[in-house]
């Protein structure tokens, strides 16, 4: 696929931004860039349900969104939802009626993997570079802390501290004092103590500071003179300063100071509180700023998978190698898996592209549960990919991966939860067929069978002569015959004499 505009979308837990980017070559030239303040982390109740007011607004600034990006294809946007998403309760309510405001799919992505997207934004933002760079994205529920180099991530951790979360917790009144600013840092320093070490020992040459807080810091700074001998960006010694004057004032509204923008005079404190305990923990004397942020990445990731450069393939081929996967398996109950699917579907469609990249993704996986246990080693695999950090995959796509995984053998009950007419429903039967007829391990090829959907499930035509040589998988399909009845559906076995047609040899 080829395009000249994408757009990415971050729905962030303060700010919503919208960034278009014109493909010219290997690079991405921005066009425009929409941000709405949506506060979305505000709407965050005890129990974290988000109320009905942020979700108002959330979908206000999607539908905005919405109408920007009339007439794009849906492989032209890539939506994003970070750490309001993914605390909230009620997400998979809230989750529907956003992609219904904003007309496209929206990812509910992990810390890591917006840490990841983050600095791809920053590293095409600033001047090539060899040596790495420390990216500290301060955002309004969680911060990103990355090491990199080039355009690479080498560490990256998201923390559970932002602007709004830190604002509720410490400064709710929006008041100001030594105790409680104090407070805020001790809290912000425990959760750095915890990744120092690793940090320190992998070492970086820059700090640069990503999205608004750190630009917010550093305008404050260098309009009002604090940092030392008129240096920009920002400094441990400005920070010191701002410190001391917001104590003072006992509120962000009360500082004197050139820049401060009143929309986020509530979220000032916290991020302050948190990027002095960023300084102090890491040792840092100086950072820069960068306009590169998660959008801009969102934008660079989408690209690259326009160029089959897709950061899951990497990630998939890493977790093989980690568990230690036979590949010739893997290739043995592919080709099935693929022929057979290549019967239900055109493989080579648009519009069931996603479908052939998770039957592969879910075949390539589907024995990494044998790394911990042969018994159930099914559920060990799905259990691994729901709870695993996956570069470049979301939630909702770590979660269809479980699902394949889980349900590639036993009983079908337990995916009780799948529509009717789902297309997992496909991929499931291929990726159970597969498995079932490649259990020897061997290079034997499989039967002459043809496979095709029916008002009430599917029909399975096998060579009848392989069935008679073969009667422990004749025993093994009729069981599988048997567990699709149980939930209401029909495999229906058709064993075809010599003779006759069978159109696909899978393998």
């Amino acid at each position: 696929m080829s395009y000249e505009l994408i757009a990415g979308v971050d729905l962030g837990s303060n700010s919503f931004r919208l960034q278009l980017g014109r493909i010219v070559g290997d690079q991405i030239h921005p066009l425009d860039n929409l941000k709405e303040r949506v506060a979305l982390a505000s709407g965050l109740t005890r129990e974290r349900i988000l109320d009905h007011a942020s979700q108002q607004r959330a979908l206000d600034a999607l539908r905005r969104f919405g109408e920007q990006l009339r007439g794009f294809a849906p492989e032209q946007v890539r939506a994003v939802a970070t750490d309001a998403m993914r605390v909230a309760r009620n997400a998979d309510l809230v989750l529907p009626q956003a992609e219904a405001a904003l007309g496209f799919p929206i990812e509910i992505i992990g810390g890591r993997e917006e840490a990841r997207l983050i600095f791809i934004g920053v590293a095409h933002a600033l001047p090539v570079a060899t040596h790495r760079r420390l990216v500290v994205d301060i955002g309004g529920g969680s911060t990103e802390l990355i090491i990199g180099q080039g355009i690479e991530p080498l560490l990256m951790e998201s923390l559970f501290m932002g602007g709004i979360n830190f604002r509720q917790r410490f400064f709710p009144d929006g008041k100001v004092d030594r105790k409680r600013f104090s407070a805020a840092e001790v809290s912000a320093a425990r959760q750095i103590e915890a990744v120092v070490t690793d940090y320190q020992r992998c070492g970086w040459q820059e700090a640069v500071g990503s999205s608004g807080s750190a630009q917010e810091l550093a305008v404050v700074l260098e309009l009002n003179g604090l940092n030392p001998d008129a240096c920009s960006g920002i400094t441990r010694q400005g920070l010191a300063r701002l410190r001391a004057m917001i104590i003072a004032a006992g509120s962000a509204e009360r500082l004197p100071l050139k820049g401060l923008r009143s929309e986020r005079l509530h979220i000032f404190p916290g991020a302050l509180a948190i990027m002095s305990a960023v300084f102090s923990s890491l040792e840092l004397e100086h950072m820069t700023y960068s306009d590169g942020a998660l959008p801009l990445g969102v934008l660079h990731d989408l690209r690259s998978r326009f160029e089959h450069h897709d950061t899951r393939d990497v990630t998939v081929l890493q977790f093989m190698r980690r568990y230690q996967v036979a590949e010739e398996q893997v290739r043995r109950v592919e080709r099935t898996a693929l022929a057979l699917l290549g019967q239900l579907i055109q493989l080579d469609s648009a519009e069931h592209e996603g479908d052939v990249h998770f039957l592969r993704w879910a075949v390539s996986l589907h024995e990494i549960g044998i790394s911990v246990a042969h018994g159930s080693f099914h559920k060990h695999g799905a259990y691994l990919v729901t709870n695993a950090d996956m570069p470049g995959f979301s939630q909702r796509d770590q979660s269809r991966l479980a699902l394949l995984l889980l349900g590639q053998r036993g009983r079908l009950q337990k995916l009780a939860s799948l529509p009717a007419g789902d297309a997992n429903w496909r991929l499931l039967l291929c990726l159970r067929l597969a498995v079932l007829l490649h259990r020897s391990r061997d290079d034997q090829a499989p039967p002459e069978l043809a496979i095709r959907e029916s008002p009430v499930g599917f029909q399975l035509d096998v060579s009848a002569a392989w069935l008679d040589g073969n009667p422990l998988a004749l025993a093994a399909l009729r069981e599988e015959s048997l567990l699709w009845r149980r939930i209401g559906s029909q495999l229906q076995l058709r064993a075809l004499p010599s003779g006759r047609d069978v159109p696909v040899r899978p393998g």
